[in-house]
């Protein structure tokens, strides 16, 4: 069972599962709502899952400032109920959540044991979603991931194209770190995890949190440029990139100026990894605009 099968990881998982010869489920609002507390307990009786993945999240970021209930509502109570029906059916739960649990003051990629210190509302709301989801006592493997985007939905890469057609200059932050991770490569790897869970069980190492991002590390500066470049060889034009700083373009949240993440441990307990995020710019960027 997919929760947010209408968003970007959600669509990648629906390729990826039956890709793989796993049956799925996907959900989404208002089929499942997690305003709506009923209809994840009326999903959940109705589809008996042997398996659960949370991809339905609250994240827009800025909105999170001004709209706290909501985001709470989504990012820790839903999760926090769907794990109390995964724990009290004995199956695994795969909660996706978010790099923005961190600060971003470490000036190295972030390991899972690694004190969270969110800056704004949604990070907030989803480290309480880690910390219920852990309580629970469910069977449950947390994904911390970030920068995700998608040949479909709304995203930076999208975004920046459109703003490409518009105008001739645009103005991209440069000072914050990161890594972009497709949701195709993420969809993958929760994939892969999720067939070594049917082949061998639910190991007690596979419970807790594990970082899943894309390798290497660029600045949404060079995320752009990246996008542009691939873009050009489709037909679109390339506009002049300006590099600003956070405070040059404020917003309700503060973001973490270096939210990158180690993902040693996910190599190291499931035997996969994420590819450089460099290489995956280009297919998502066509497969973007075919469908456009």
């Amino acid at each position: 069972m997919v929760t947010g099968g209408s968003g970007q990881l959600g669509h990648a998982l629906s390729v990826s599962l039956p890709a793989a010869g796993l049956e799925c489920k996907m959900l989404s609002r208002p089929e499942f709502d997690f305003d709506q507390p009923a209809t994840i307990r009326h999903a959940f009786a109705r589809i008996r899952p042997a398996l659960v993945i949370n991809a339905a999240a609250y994240t827009a970021v800025d909105a999170a400032e001004s709209d706290q209930e909501a985001a709470y509502r989504a990012n820790r109570d839903g999760p926090a109920l769907l794990a109390e029906l995964c724990a009290d059916a004995g199956i695994p739960l795969i909660h996706i959540s978010t790099d923005y649990v961190f600060d971003g003051s470490k000036a190295a990629p972030y390991t899972e044991t690694d004190t969270p210190c969110p800056t704004g509302v949604y990070g907030a709301s989803k480290r309480a979603g880690e910390e219920a989801v852990e309580a629970s006592g469910a069977d449950a493997i947390i994904l911390r991931t970030s920068w995700v985007y998608a040949a479909k939905g709304k995203n930076f890469a999208r975004t920046m194209i459109n703003a490409g057609r518009k105008v001739t200059s645009l103005k991209v932050v440069a000072d914050q770190r990161g890594t972009p991770t497709a949701a195709e490569d993420l969809a993958r790897v929760i994939t892969e995890i999720t067939l070594l869970i049917r082949e061998r069980g639910f190991k007690e190492q596979y419970r807790g949190i594990f970082h899943a991002t894309g390798a290497g590390e660029t600045t949404w500066h060079g995320f752009a440029i990246a996008i542009f470049e691939e873009a050009v060889k489709h037909g679109e034009s390339m506009p002049e990139i300006l590099p600003i700083s956070t405070a040059d373009w404020p917003t309700p949240t503060r973001r973490p100026a270096d939210s990158r993440l180690a993902g040693d441990k996910l190599q190291a307990v499931f035997g996969v990894s994420l590819p450089p995020w460099r290489g995956t710019v280009g297919p998502v960027v066509r497969a973007m605009l075919d469908h456009w």
